[in-house]
């Protein structure tokens, strides 16, 4: 009972010491979420009317497309320069999407299963156009031969065509996800074109704008101008006071609205180049692999020894496969003989060729096959050998297949789709063999693992193609180079805390202080030199006047040092940030004024011609819907067009203020066209000017979901 009373006295004390244990528990876990969603954050490239889309899920789009691209081109990968540019796109591409995608789910406008169907029967849309589902006859579309592939690859994923080579496999698999991107991509595009095509029926004309659009082409005048150009007053007579540039700010004041924040900075961007030295060692290396290849029957050894640029195979490819100096040097060599070393200065590169042969072979064949395997390659060689002989007796290609579980298909093959890949020699002697086969020949083509009995059905466009050997190196600098430079510009960055003192020793150093004004986190570069995300990401998570460390980019070629000068936020620009252009608006305005002031008194083109600083001269055809280029001024003048609406022969007009000048004209004559006045046509007309107006549609919605793009992080 003691105790109980103890605890009872104690109550108070006890309830704080656990609401104080409870409060540390939830505030535990409270700031343990907010740890988890900052760091969800940080794996962000960008939000979309507030929703977030991560890295991961960006790089699955980016990855799609570069899988439907490379197919498409036939290629086997990309450069850095076309990642970056598919990587703007496929970006570019989900705004547009989502933005309208947003729209649409609030007017309930959807693509059905039915209306993509439509859309592939007719076969008529241009993205179709671009898939392998094409009759050869006609050209066009084949929803037919998109179901018998999709029904073939089932049957291949499922198991069921077990004997389908390799090749064919992964053939499947990657037209595969190429139309899944088409498809998903054409679904798109279908919700976009609904959208755009309820918006532009949404614009309306009507008889009286009808009415005007018309007259307003039917008189056409000739006129005689007398032009004042602003430049004939020195901008050194107007004074211009701080409450004018007040008013014309606040008036104008839209035309300096940021909607996506960027940087002023200044750089030195150092490129490190080869020495005399090392470029004297490559020239000497190249020297000897030109002997070598001159030489040698092992053609491909030599080059691949050598760490060329450009893999060799043993085929025949086109030159457009080649770089544009390999191309030129063809054309002036024989075959058999070797060229180089010599060095290119577009890429930087020594260079050694040998030509080995010159032929007349197809760009594209048709073929179909079937390969031969058995549990050894002797046991393939013999099952080759008398279904070849089959062949030979009239037995029919597709039972043969069949009979071996594949479907004997026929394949177009073209030139771009093995040309700059490394193959390996059995793959080089199948293309090679296809492509001097006569159209309708067949053989028994062996390997090492088995055989392949293959058949030409059709061969087209017959061109030049070389089997070219060609050792390409990069002039690199050395190590010994790299560190010199490296050295002296970390000495540079070192001795250079201030913005003034980088500008007084990149003097010293014979470097160049650059300055980049409103740079965009859209952008990939710093200074047109690639690799410099991590400078990216300093610039825009710095403070004004902050200097950057050393950074190390390009192909590991470029040194670099940053300053960060201004930050400019989403907003309107401060007047103090655009004070010369408000300064130049409020001249030309106060120029306008004394210049019509000027000519208020004028009644002719004679007493106009008197006053310093006209410059006369004539326009035809004048209408009120046209557009009038002045000479004098070297700009087109709406104004002109709008002031010459219901005015007669011989009338004097003007003073009329323009972009560039002030301009007083008489019309000397004019002769009204004998159209016929057609309501709809003249209504249709008209819409056609509001809609060219309507086109930055997009713009308007890209600013309402406060697009945030932050791929700079990440790639």
């Amino acid at each position: 009972m003691a105790a109980l009373q103890k605890i009872r006295s104690k109550g108070v004390l006890l309830i704080i010491i656990i609401g104080l244990g409870l409060f540390a528990f939830i505030a535990e876990e409270f700031f343990r979420s907010i740890e988890t969603t900052a760091n969800q954050s940080k794996q962000n490239v960008g939000k979309i009317y507030g929703e977030s889309i991560s890295s991961q899920e960006f790089q699955k789009m980016y990855e799609e497309y570069e899988s439907a691209l490379k197919f498409m081109r036939g290629t086997t990968s990309l450069t850095d320069a076309e990642s970056t540019q598919a990587r703007d796109y496929v970006w570019q591409m989900h705004v547009n999407y989502m933005l309208v995608a947003h729209e649409c789910e609030a007017l309930g406008l959807t693509v059905t299963d039915g209306e993509l169907q439509q859309v592939l029967n007719e076969g008529n849309n241009p993205m179709l156009m671009q898939t392998p589902f094409r009759n050869e006859k006609t050209g066009r579309f084949d929803p037919a031969m998109l179901k018998n592939f999709l029904q073939e690859y089932e049957k291949m994923r499922t198991g069921g065509n077990s004997q389908m080579p390799q090749q064919y496999l992964e053939y499947y698999e990657s037209m595969f996800n190429y139309w899944n991107f088409i498809e998903k991509t054409l679904r798109q595009n279908l919700l976009e074109q609904k959208y755009q095509v309820l918006l532009y029926k949404s614009i309306l004309s009507n008889p009286v704008e009808a009415k005007m659009n018309f007259e307003g082409n039917q008189v056409r005048s000739n006129i005689l101008l007398a032009s004042f150009p602003y430049t004939s007053i020195n901008d050194n007579q107007i004074k211009v006071s701080d409450s004018e540039l007040q008013l014309k700010y606040a008036e104008t004041k839209e035309e300096y609205r940021q909607y996506v924040e960027s940087r002023d900075i200044k750089y030195v961007s150092v490129g490190v180049e080869a020495s005399s030295k090392d470029k004297a060692e490559l020239n000497s290396e190249m020297k000897e692999y030109a002997k070598k290849i001159a030489s040698t029957d092992d053609v491909t050894s030599v080059v691949r020894s050598s760490n060329s640029l450009i893999p060799y195979s043993n085929i025949a490819i086109t030159k457009n496969a080649l770089p544009a100096d390999i191309q030129l040097q063809l054309d002036s060599m024989a075959v058999g003989t070797v060229k180089g070393p010599y060095y290119n200065a577009s890429d930087n590169t020594d260079n050694v060729i040998r030509l080995l042969a010159k032929v007349q072979e197809p760009d594209s064949v048709l073929f179909r096959q079937i390969q031969v395997t058995g549990t050894t390659a002797e046991e393939a060689h013999k099952r080759a050998d008398s279904i070849y002989a089959a062949l030979q007796g009239g037995a029919k290609f597709a039972d043969l297949a069949k009979k071996y579980g594949q479907n004997g298909d026929s394949i177009w093959m073209t030139s771009k789709q093995y040309e700059g890949s490394t193959l390996d020699e059995d793959n080089a002697k199948f293309i090679g063999t296809i492509n001097t086969m006569g159209a309708h020949q067949q053989k028994n083509v062996a390997f090492a693992q088995g055989n392949i009995i293959v058949e030409v059905l059709e061969r087209k466009a017959i061109t030049t193609k070389y089997n070219v050997a060609v050792i390409k190196r990069t002039v690199d600098f050395s190590k010994e180079t790299y560190n010199k430079a490296y050295n002296k510009f970390s000495h540079f960055v070192a001795t250079s805390p201030t913005l003034k003192d980088i500008e007084a020793n990149a003097r010293k150093n014979g470097y160049t202080l650059e300055t980049r004004n409103d740079l965009y986190s859209s952008e990939h570069y710093v200074g047109n030199v690639t690799n410099t995300r991590e400078a990216m990401k300093w610039i825009f998570d710095a403070k004004d006047g902050e200097i950057s460390p050393l950074y190390e980019c390009g192909n590991n070629d470029h040194l670099m040092l940053v300053v960060l000068m201004k930050t400019h936020k989403e907003g309107y620009r401060p007047l103090e940030e655009v004070k010369e252009l408000v300064r130049a608006a409020v001249i030309r305005d106060k120029k306008a004024e004394m210049l019509a002031s000027k000519l208020k008194n004028v009644k002719d083109l004679a007493q106009a011609e008197k006053i310093q600083g006209a410059v006369i001269d004539s326009l035809s055809g004048v209408t009120f819907n046209g557009d009038s280029f002045v000479k004098a001024t070297g700009a087109v003048e709406p104004a002109l067009n709008g002031s010459i609406w219901q005015k007669k022969a011989n009338a004097f007009v003007g003073p009329v203020k323009g972009e560039n000048g002030v301009y007083v004209y008489q019309i000397l004559a004019q002769t009204k066209q004998n159209g016929k006045f057609d309501a709809k046509q003249e209504e249709q007309l008209a819409i056609q000017k509001h809609l060219r107006s309507l086109g930055n549609y997009s713009s308007d919605l890209y600013f309402d979901a406060k697009v945030v793009d932050k791929r700079y992080l990440f790639f």
